[in-house]
């Protein structure tokens, strides 16, 4: 679980915590789930959402640019304590724990021989300096002998044995793309190719599958979204109004595997999954 701080000024003024099943949407307009108040910040200005390995930010072709640590980016990959600056405001993204990354652990500390330590900058005499050096040398230093190296070839009864072969890597899988075809309901395309790694479903702007309703009617502006991760895709609710089945069974909570021929539904809207040749 991540977290963002919306600031202007030096003064907090939201808090907003970032999930891997939401797209955290950054704009003026207050469809949003970030809004920010300030002529000089696009409608739709960039979306923060987690790519299958990372919470990433994209910039939706903003007029005043999306930056990350003062440098201008279109898309970039977060990391705890950077700073994104939107218009006259900044968003500092935080992600100490890491808990919802797939394992819930923390990698395990290298074990070796321990090295001095300064906890501070200091100035060091020259004398001091050499003591320091030399004790680091000597501490990453190999200890004891090598071990002997028997020929591959050796005689069993020699007491050597010949090594063992080497396991095969996989073969990775081939890279395959989904498709949604609308079945019934009214898009602004009758089909789309699942290229991103994020697909919105929606009314938005920012949305790549638009949904469009009727006089009595409209959709959510972010009513669902299909994310990919190994080779695989999956739709997640979004908003409670979207209704969201895959083949008739109901997928509002949780994230949901596609397979070939699924049908799913997204507010009223009937698309079918399948994979693009």
């Amino acid at each position: 679980m991540a977290k963002l701080y919306l600031r202007f000024e030096g003064k907090e003024l939201k808090e907003v915590t970032v999930t891997q099943n939401a797209v955290i949407t950054i704009g003026r307009l207050p469809d949003n789930v970030l809004q920010v108040d300030n002529l000089a910040v696009s409608g739709h200005h960039a979306k923060i959402y987690w790519d299958g390995e990372n919470y990433t930010l994209e910039d939706n072709g903003s007029l005043n640019g999306t930056y990350v640590n003062n440098q201008r980016v279109s898309k970039q990959k977060l990391k705890n304590g950077d700073n994104v600056l939107i218009g006259k405001h900044s968003v500092e993204f935080k992600d100490e724990w890491h808990e919802d990354q797939a394992g819930g652990y923390a990698p395990a500390a290298k074990v070796g021989p321990a090295v001095p330590q300064m906890q501070s900058t200091v100035v060091l005499d020259t004398k001091k300096a050499k003591e320091m050096m030399a004790q680091a040398r000597a501490a990453s230093a190999p200890t004891g002998t090598a071990p002997e190296m028997k020929s591959p070839n050796a005689d069993p009864h020699s007491g050597g044995a010949p090594p063992a072969p080497r396991p095969v890597p996989p073969i990775p899988g081939k890279e395959r793309t989904g498709m949604l075809t609308v079945i019934d309901g009214k898009t602004d395309e009758p089909s789309y190719l699942l290229s991103s790694k994020m697909s919105v479903i929606g009314k938005s702007a920012m949305a790549s599958i638009k949904l469009k309703g009727s006089f009595f009617k409209s959709p959510p502006e972010v009513a669902a979204m299909v994310s990919k991760r190994e080779n695989k895709y999956y739709i997640t609710q979004q908003d409670k109004h979207a209704h969201v089945k895959v083949n008739g069974d109901d997928a509002s909570t949780g994230q949901h595997q596609l397979e070939d021929g699924d049908i799913i539904e997204v507010a009223g809207v009937k698309m079918s999954f399948a994979w693009h040749e």
